[in-house]
């Protein structure tokens, strides 16, 4: 479908799968579509801030720590130490799973069996992940509810503030949390200081360590079974030729050093977050698949220059059930901003490119894209390094007629109508990749692959294979 030549990719075993948006790309249902093909899927940064909806024979499972690639057979997850885990949060997201059929195992649980490479159990946390507590959420509602602060739009369930104890060196990670000793130490000053801070600042209610203390020390037993060294797992796995699939959450421009500072998020959500949110070192990643809808999204407050404010925005809303998996919170609706997903794919250096939700315009008699910027009229080709940058900027306007008939469940790239095969393939040359997928629906069966695209996975599927 490309309109210039196509110069063939390397075969790969490894790929990082990232948002080239603001986050809400669909990557849950891509990683679960594409899990079938990789023995691992890791997840490399976030928290249980984000969610990632998969629907299997019309059932929605929404994950917001184990990484998608669990649901399938024979595949392996993989939390990596750029995650930051709410204990409690995990261990009820497991249930759930076990309740729903299935099968959730640690390699220290008396269930779990060997697989592919000799390797025990599906499911395995690092032990060098750091470990979110009941304090900071408390600091995080605190802060982002106190008068005179700007309100970033978190989902106040304690990110930020881990990812601070983290990169200050006072946080506490999974191997600490399983020593009963340290655990108590640490719970124990933590608590002495943050309920100071809170109550100077917020004049919050103090939290009890003793109670902290206890709660922890159980779902820590329960953590335990999963915990092992995944930089270790990872690459031991890529050294006898399996395949790995890393899950990045939330999307670039949520970033922290790359995103619209400062409504991002607290972590690197770009593809360099894969390597130093698992151990995995850069060269030992072959592809990035980046992930972008046919329009586009953001949550909370911040930049975004396409956005619909009309009745056009709320039909996308409607249409695409634009609502957090979370939070519930309604999505912020816009065209899709070409300079935006150019920045996203030299930032990330994606090759492959998979378009979600196309079907959600099948009824717009015409399509806007937003495809350039300018400044005091005069054209802007990079992105702002401030928020502020943003309201200087004037959205230049493509139209291309929309095509009125329903793409729901199409798996044929030949059967769309064709000014939806012309909107894919302005999107690919303007945005300097190559489309790879396009989901037409929420359903795994509701995916169309492109065929240049499944050559190039034809190696990992053989190796996922092993």
């Amino acid at each position: 479908m490309c309109a210039y030549e196509v110069i063939p990719l390397s075969r790969f075993r490894t790929a990082v799968i990232v948002g080239a948006q603001w986050g809400d790309e669909g990557k849950g249902k891509i990683v679960d579509v594409l899990s079938d093909n990789f023995g691992f899927v890791a997840r490399y940064a976030g928290g249980h801030n984000a969610g990632h909806t998969v629907t299997i024979n019309g059932q929605r499972f929404i994950l917001q720590l184990v990484p998608s690639g669990v649901l399938r057979p024979g595949c392996k997850g993989v939390i990596g130490n750029g995650v930051v885990l709410d204990p409690i949060a995990f261990l009820k997201e497991v249930q759930r799973l076990r309740e729903a059929g299935f099968v959730v195992e640690g390699p220290g649980s008396p269930k779990a069996v060997a697989s592919a490479g000799g390797v025990r159990g599906n499911l395995f946390v690092s032990n060098r992940a750091h470990v979110i507590l009941p304090y900071h959420r408390m600091i995080e509602m605190a802060a982002e509810t106190a008068p005179g602060r700007v309100k970033i739009g978190t989902t106040s369930r304690g990110i930020g503030p881990a990812y601070e104890d983290k990169m200050s060196r006072r946080g506490l990670r999974v191997a600490d949390l399983l020593d009963a000793e340290l655990l108590r130490r640490h719970v124990e000053n933590a608590c002495r200081e943050k309920n100071e801070i809170v109550h100077a600042l917020f004049n919050h209610d103090p939290l009890d360590p003793e109670v902290i203390y206890r709660e922890y020390l159980e779902a820590s037993e329960q953590v335990r079974p999963f915990v092992t060294d995944t930089a270790m797992l990872l690459n031991e796995a890529i050294a006898r030729g399996e395949s790995v699939m890393f899950e990045g959450a939330q999307g670039t421009m949520l970033d922290i050093d790359h995103g619209t500072y400062p409504f991002v998020t607290s972590s690197s959500a770009t593809s360099g977050g894969a390597a130093t949110g698992t151990g995995v070192p850069p060269t030992a990643i072959d592809t990035v698949i980046g992930i972008s809808k046919a329009y586009c999204t953001r949550v909370g407050q911040g930049p975004f220059p396409a956005e619909l404010l009309d009745e056009t925005g709320q039909l996308l809303r409607d249409r695409g059930n634009e609502y957090g998996s979370v939070t519930g919170r309604p999505r912020r609706c816009g065209w899709i901003d070409l300079p935006l997903l150019r920045y996203a794919t030299m930032i990330n250096g994606i090759s492959w490119l998979v378009i979600t939700k196309l079907d959600v315009l099948d009824e717009l008699p015409e399509i806007a894209v937003c495809s350039a910027y300018k400044t005091n009229g005069k054209s802007r080709l990079e992105a702002p390094p401030q928020a502020s940058g943003y309201e200087k900027l004037e959205p230049v306007f493509t139209k291309l007629p929309g095509w009125r008939s329903s793409t729901v469940g199409i798996t044929k790239f030949d059967k769309l109508p064709e000014n939806a095969r012309k909107y894919l393939a302005f999107l690919e040359r303007e945005s300097g990749t190559r489309i790879a997928m396009v989901s037409t629906g929420p359903g795994r069966e509701q995916t169309i692959f492109m065929d240049d695209f499944m050559s190039a996975m034809s190696t990992a599927g053989a190796a996922a294979q092993k």
